[in-house]
């Protein structure tokens, strides 16, 4: 087990089983980022950490109750994938919606779900155009700055529904251009796997004025 494995283990224990999906998952991530541009090529040494625990730290904001999360602009499948894992690990019934409009990614994220049996629906499709869907919670990894993204996820919610986002150093700033347009609850908390990242966890999201 290298460095990156042993950090990651130390922040997330998991079990062997969810050790061995993760593995599977990173090969094919290996894979596949020689045919298309999945994540950054500098990224792959540092897997488990960058990728992987960047997306396992949202598990324990979702709450106990939810049945379907929502990844807008899923990707490389950071972090709906893994928290999809990890749901597998707890014999969690939650749905993951894997949101993605490119098609080849859409492959890969396909590919991955049926490789590691998880419960995962791949909608190929822009946010903006999916209708009559809504998830307990949404979640989205360096799609949009916070107030497009808002846009975005306010198609997805119900009154209930909570918001995971994994941001960077520009948060503050973010969620003050963000309050011009929306109120909403807000808490964040300082990421494990980044010095300079956060967790914004969102909740009550209504629309204020015209943007």
């Amino acid at each position: 087990m290298n460095q990156d494995q042993q950090t990651f283990l130390t922040a997330c224990p998991v079990t062997r089983e969810t050790i061995h999906r993760l593995t599977v998952y990173q090969e094919m991530l290996n894979s596949w980022n020689t045919r298309m541009n999945l994540v950054a090529e500098s990224t792959l040494p540092h897997v488990w950490t960058r990728h992987f625990l960047d997306s396992a730290q949202l598990m324990p904001y979702i709450p106990e109750e939810a049945t379907t999360l929502a990844d807008m602009g899923s990707g490389a499948g950071f972090p709906g994938l893994v928290l999809a894992v990890l749901a597998k690990e707890k014999n969690n019934p939650m749905e993951v919606h894997a949101i993605e409009s490119t098609g080849k990614k859409a492959d890969f994220l396909q590919a991955v779900a049926e490789a590691l049996e998880l419960n995962v629906v791949v909608r190929r499709e822009r946010v903006e155009d999916i209708k009559n869907f809504k998830a307990d919670v949404i979640c989205a990894r360096a799609l949009r700055a916070l107030p497009e993204l808002l846009k975005y996820t306010n198609k997805l919610i119900h009154k209930d529904s909570c918001c995971l986002f994994l941001k960077g150093k520009s948060l503050i700033e973010e969620l003050t251009q963000a309050k011009k347009y929306w109120t909403f609850s807000s808490k964040t908390y300082p990421s494990k796997s980044d010095d300079s990242g956060n967790i914004l966890v969102i909740r009550n999201l209504q629309y204020k004025s015209k943007h």
